[in-house]
């Protein structure tokens, strides 16, 4: 396994907007797959210890996923995620918000586009984040840095068992 992969997070306050760019050591197909399958997202998504548990997904324009976080003592944190472009195998995108149980939107929300390429062997996977709020992307920036940053990891490790 490739041990210098590339991983770079940038926070753009004035545009609302962050960043992310982070190589794998595992094709294309699996990457893809780990990011549009509930069955994969669900075993690397939420950072240690917490859990992710899809409880629906239905990956295509005008699809959704509505999933939980769920803490070590039972506390579910439920986010919607609806699919608004899908080009198989190089990019989608989704409107993000959390909500409630009942699939009731928080809003505001955000705007995600993750884009992915392949190049001899290592795939990397570029996000674009833009927060319709500047408050909401303030409020949680320090913990989704943390968490998303454990997640990834969460990804290579698991990349690594299924190649």
């Amino acid at each position: 396994m490739k041990s210098n992969l590339f991983f770079d997070f940038i926070v753009d306050k004035e545009n609302k907007t962050i960043y992310i760019k982070r190589e794998f050591d595992a094709p294309l197909d699996l990457v893809w797959d780990a990011f549009t399958k509930p069955e994969l997202l669900d075993q690397w998504v939420a950072p240690v210890p917490y859990t992710s548990r899809t409880k629906h997904m239905n990956f295509e324009v005008g699809g959704k996923r509505f999933y939980a976080m769920v803490s070590p003592d039972g506390q579910e944190s439920w986010a919607l995620q609806r699919y608004t472009f899908i080009s198989p195998k190089t990019n989608f995108k989704l409107h993000n918000t959390f909500a409630d149980k009942d699939e009731n939107p928080e809003l505001p929300g955000s705007e995600w586009d993750y884009n992915f390429r392949e190049q001899n062997g290592i795939t990397e996977v570029s996000i674009t984040i833009y927060n319709e709020s500047f408050d909401r992307m303030e409020r949680l920036l320090e913990g989704f840095k943390l968490g998303f940053t454990a997640s990834l990891e969460n990804l290579e490790n698991l990349l690594a068992t299924l190649k």
